[in-house]
């Protein structure tokens, strides 16, 4: 059997986790709607890749409760409002703990990383480049998660992050949120410069509540 030429970015990772990754981000980003349906044969298809990888990915999207196996094949579960909100709430949760524990274990290296997330999005809001802004949307948090100090807040809050995806590109581009993201984003660093956790933890949770805000009323 021939296969087309390989429609997924190379990166130095086995076949099945390159599949897995462009699949939950389809997913995540709506290609694939809420109860359609897919099959192996398809997707190995659609992404010139044989159906072996393909099996793989679509066990660890199950276990993500991104696709749910039925009888008649596999069924798109995606993200819905319900979903969105609760991801919402244990952000609210959580995130201001993880950046207070950035702050306490504040380093040159992690403060320049997240200099450099804010710097690059407003270099791409000058720009008008959503896809930039919103992958250094993603870094900013990202940093925070991976030198907050606690495994646990970085494994529980980072995958949070990446299934909002879909619905972080609604907020972004809405109105003047690109401007107001990247702004709060700023603010964020500055507190955090400073020390200032209580200041940091308070513009985080805010940052989160007037993402969800424009998300709802958009009547997601």
């Amino acid at each position: 059997m021939t296969y087309n030429r390989m429609k997924v970015e190379y990166k130095p990772v086995s076949l099945a986790d390159q599949v897995h990754e462009k699949l939950e981000s389809e997913i995540l980003s709506g290609k694939y709607k809420r109860g359609e349906f897919v099959t192996e044969l398809q997707l190995s298809s659609e992404l010139g890749v044989s159906r072996t990888p393909v099996r793989e990915a679509l066990r660890r999207l199950a276990s993500e409760r991104l696709v749910e196996e039925t009888p008649r094949g596999t069924m798109i579960l995606g993200v819905v409002r319900k979903d969105f909100e609760d991801m919402s709430a244990i952000r609210l949760r959580i995130e201001g703990l993880a950046v207070r524990g950035f702050i306490d274990n504040l380093s040159e290296e992690s403060l320049r990383e997240l200099r450099e997330a804010v710097e690059l999005q407003e270099f791409y809001l000058n720009k008008s480049d959503p896809d930039h802004i919103r992958a250094q949307d993603s870094r900013f948090h990202e940093v925070i998660y991976n030198y907050c100090g606690s495994t646990i807040f970085a494994d529980t809050l980072t995958p949070l992050h990446k299934k909002v995806q879909k619905y972080r590109r609604q907020s972004i581009e809405t109105g003047n949120r690109a401007e107001v993201s990247v702004s709060e984003h700023r603010k964020i660093y500055e507190a955090i410069e400073k020390k200032d956790k209580d200041e940091a933890e308070r513009l985080m949770n805010a940052h989160i509540r007037n993402a969800l805000t424009i998300i709802m009323d958009k009547g997601m």
